[in-house]
């Protein structure tokens, strides 16, 4: 018996840190991994056309748990603060659109929610927990630069907290 719990134990360490390798390879000043996924209105958005923008691209792990509605609404609440940095908010999980779409609306969220069900976007930039019968997205962020350039990584990320770090952050960035 302690040998099978042994072996599962194991399998489980190992599918969780399977995306080492995609976070030492996303680094600041190194090109954003570009995709193309679904949003909360069933439209296709790809993040090479957002050049000429800043973008914060947050991943989080699931629509309606305490932490994700809190940087959501925290993120929603300073939404005049980061549009007049000429910055777009994107935040990535694993639920579906439609998912998104309830959240968004519950929520009164004036931001694009993307589905990755897949979770190919999250692991690209070293997002995702692999829990072998299920997957979730980390809670990560990245400030991606108008030239689609990786300009800061959050990988420690305080719910409550982070949206005015990224704010002071975007204002160090762009010299403001």
């Amino acid at each position: 018996m302690k040998k099978i719990i042994s072996i599962i134990v194991s399998v489980f360490f190992l599918a969780g840190v399977n995306t080492v390798s995609a976070e030492e390879a996303i680094k600041i000043g190194s090109a954003a991994p570009d995709f193309t996924l679904v949003d909360q209105k069933n439209q296709s958005q790809t993040l090479s056309k957002m050049q000429g923008k800043w973008l914060v691209l947050y991943f989080y792990p699931k629509d309606e748990t305490p932490g994700c509605v809190a940087e959501a609404c925290s993120f929603r609440d300073n939404m005049v603060s980061i549009q007049a940095k000429n910055t777009v908010v994107w935040g990535v999980s694993v639920d579906n659109k439609e998912s998104h779409a309830d959240f968004a609306k519950h929520h009164q969220l004036p931001f694009t929610l993307l589905a990755d069900p897949d979770g190919k976007v999250a692991q690209r930039y070293g997002s995702l927990r692999n829990l072998i019968i299920f997957k979730i997205a980390k809670r990560h962020s990245f400030i991606i630069d108008p030239k689609g350039n990786i300009a800061k990584i959050y990988r420690n990320v305080s719910p409550k907290s982070h949206v005015e770090e990224v704010l002071k952050d975007l204002q160090k960035l762009q010299g403001s």
